[in-house]
């Protein structure tokens, strides 16, 4: 049976969405659940708002405030009473639960061009309840401000940054090619993981590189004490230009994967992995360095090329020792941003090649701003002031 109902959303809320932007999302969500909730009590009472009829299983009872913190900030929504009392609207929790699988839902479909009555079809089905297709279209053009307002929010000071690249597929002039995406993270002075920035581009490495580095210090990025990071060629040309005076730890999991290349035999490579790990968990820098020499002379006739490879390059990883000894398992490889790769890799696979830059700029960032936000408003990554 359908119930008439004026649970619908407003003109005068449509416009004030397009008229301030990000800063009404938090109503409209808030709109948009009431309305569900309130669907969900017509259905349970078997009757809409003063309506007579034979079905009616119960009767309404006014609303109850309750304030949820989300993502977008605290939002009081007005849940539902019936007076008999045996009755909850999932429509709350579902909405909430689908926060970021919309968002997410949202920047996928639109970087693939589906359709927005087929995108109204979806979110109808992961949330519970329908939205227009002119909904969609807003919502589409309020995320790409959003997750624009983000890129460019202005910074602060973080003790430790880590920088890495990966590349998606991305179409350019009818050819497919291969776009970097770049991703900063930062531990600020609370001990707290954030993003700092992404950006995608099919340019130069160290032009790229270059000018997403110098666009973090234009946003207020300061107080670092440590840059993370592999050693790629246009990344460290960069880095030198835009921090050359901040230490580098070259990311020990990268060294020891490319330390196999110069392993003359299958048969030493793990003996050759103990050695080098040895190295790295060695109490302090002293003793590094003693084992480091050690096993330099162990394979200078054996392996002659990874002797000579060792001595020079294993040094990169060994900055870590001038830092505090609770730091040095977090700060001594890039593992937390090859996680959050992971997770890129993972949701792109969908969309399998961009159909621009834009597009893949607009999904990636749609993903590591969730993550940076349940960073921040989770756990603390680290002790800062730790000893």
């Amino acid at each position: 049976m359908t119930y008439q109902t004026d649970c619908t959303l407003p003109k005068e809320l449509l416009e004030q969405i397009v008229a301030q932007g990000l800063d009404a999302v938090p109503e409209m969500v808030r709109t948009i659940i009431n309305t569900a909730m309130q669907l969900e009590r017509q259905e349970h009472l078997g009757a809409g708002p003063y309506e007579r009829t034979l079905e009616r299983r119960g009767y309404a009872n006014g609303f109850k405030p309750k304030t949820v913190a989300t993502r977008m900030g605290k939002i009081t929504f007005s849940v539902p009473q019936v007076r008999e009392g045996n009755f909850y609207p999932q429509s709350l929790e579902k909405g909430l639960r689908s926060e970021r699988a919309l968002k997410l839902a949202l920047a996928e479909m639109y970087v693939q061009g589906v359709s927005t009555r087929k995108v109204a079809a979806i979110t109808e089905e992961l949330c519970g309840f329908s939205v227009s297709s002119t909904q969609v279209s807003r919502a589409t053009a309020l995320l790409d401000e959003q997750l624009q307002a983000w890129r460019e929010r202005p910074l602060g000071q973080y003790k430790y940054v880590y920088l890495d690249a990966r590349y998606e597929k991305v179409r350019q002039d009818g050819q497919v090619r291969d776009a970097a995406v770049l991703i900063a993270v930062g531990v600020n002075m609370e001990g707290k993981r954030e993003v700092l920035g992404v950006s995608v581009a099919l340019s130069e490495a160290e032009v790229h590189w270059r000018t997403f580095l110098q666009s973090l210090v234009t946003r207020g990025l300061s107080g670092v004490e440590l840059i993370v990071s592999d050693a790629h060629t246009g990344l460290q040309q960069a880095r030198k230009a835009v921090f050359g005076g901040i230490p580098w730890q070259r990311c020990q999991f990268h060294l020891q994967k490319n330390a196999q290349s110069y392993v003359p035999r299958q048969s030493m490579k793990a003996e050759v992995a103990a050695d080098i790990r040895a190295i790295f968990n060695a109490p302090n820098r002293h003793e590094a360095e003693s084992l480091l020499a050690r096993t330099v002379q162990k394979y200078e006739k054996p392996a002659s090329r990874l002797a000579a490879w060792l001595e020079e390059t294993v040094p990169q990883g060994l900055t870590v020792f001038a830092f505090p000894a609770a730091h040095r398992r977090l700060i001594r490889t890039t593992n937390g941003l090859e996680r959050l790769n992971r997770e890129i890799a993972r949701r792109s696979r969908i969309v399998a090649i961009f159909p621009n830059e834009a597009s893949c700029l607009r999904l990636v960032t749609a993903i590591v701003m969730e993550t940076s936000e349940e960073w921040v408003t989770g756990r603390t990554y680290m002790r800062v002031d730790a000893a």
